[in-house]
């Protein structure tokens, strides 16, 4: 593994996931990724030796985790701010998957630039699902882009996806509940069926936070529910499902 202090920028700090298996460069202050990517990171499944766009990639956490789980794959993230572009290169180096990931400093809704159509087995993105009029916007810009529509929308990263995807790949998906029907409709749109959903809650007395969407480019209609997952117990402590998640996705297939 590479020299963590070579890699690392004052204002930056390797976290340590999965018993030390794997490291991720993040701001000390700032943006920094938050439960709903290790959600999709779990959710996703991806057949050997598939190639794969993590849209939107952020700090690369969804394309180490991935390359991680699935040792055959080969992963090209895509992130249109140049700074988390090169902070998620140094963490794909400093975890030495640079055979198998690649970051590319790219808008989402000019992917056709650097990718052929058809290119991808599989798409993965936790795009931004704040709307520009819901509210006040981050000022610390890294975060507002991540979180806001402020460079792209649900539906940028659906015709990315729709464009990047061979027939029958697949799309995966995290994205508010609240605009589950949105998703939906837009993901049929773009010629991508959803075929499996899980809904997330915060707790068992708690309304579903997330959803969570496998669609299948071309697909025929037939729609598979998993049982839903609960983040935390009533008392405040992750589930057991969670506790589980955290063990199981540092385990390659």
């Amino acid at each position: 593994m590479n020299n963590e202090n070579e890699m690392i920028k004052t204002d930056e700090m390797a976290d340590a996931f999965f018993d030390g298996r794997i490291r991720i460069i993040q701001k000390k202050s700032g943006y920094r990724f938050s439960i709903d990517s290790m959600l999709l990171s779990h959710f996703v499944t991806i057949k050997k030796d598939s190639r794969v766009a993590d849209l939107g990639s952020g700090s690369g956490v969804i394309s180490i985790i991935l390359a991680h789980r699935f040792a055959s794959s080969r992963i090209e993230g895509v992130e249109i701010q140049e700074e988390l572009a090169d902070m998620a290169g140094r963490s794909v180096r400093l975890n030495d998957y640079q055979d198998r990931v690649r970051i590319n400093h790219c808008d989402v809704k000019k992917v056709r630039k650097i990718f052929e159509t058809k290119s991808m087995d599989a798409v993965v993105f936790n795009p931004p699902y704040r709307k520009l009029d819901s509210g006040q916007i981050n000022p610390d810009h890294e975060r507002a882009v991540a979180r806001h529509e402020v460079k792209g929308a649900l539906t940028d990263f659906l015709a990315a996806a729709r464009y990047l995807l061979k027939d029958w790949g697949t799309a995966s998906i995290i994205y508010p509940a609240t605009r589950g029907a949105g998703l939906f409709y837009n993901m049929r749109k773009n010629t991508i069926e959803p075929k499996k959903v899980r809904m997330v809650h915060s707790k068992m007395s708690s309304r579903a936070e997330f959803i969570l969407v496998e669609g299948v480019k071309g697909g025929g209609e037939e729609l598979f529910v998993m049982p839903p997952l609960f983040i935390y117990e009533e008392d405040g402590e992750y589930s057991a499902e969670m506790k589980a998640l955290f063990k199981d996705i540092s385990r390659p297939r």
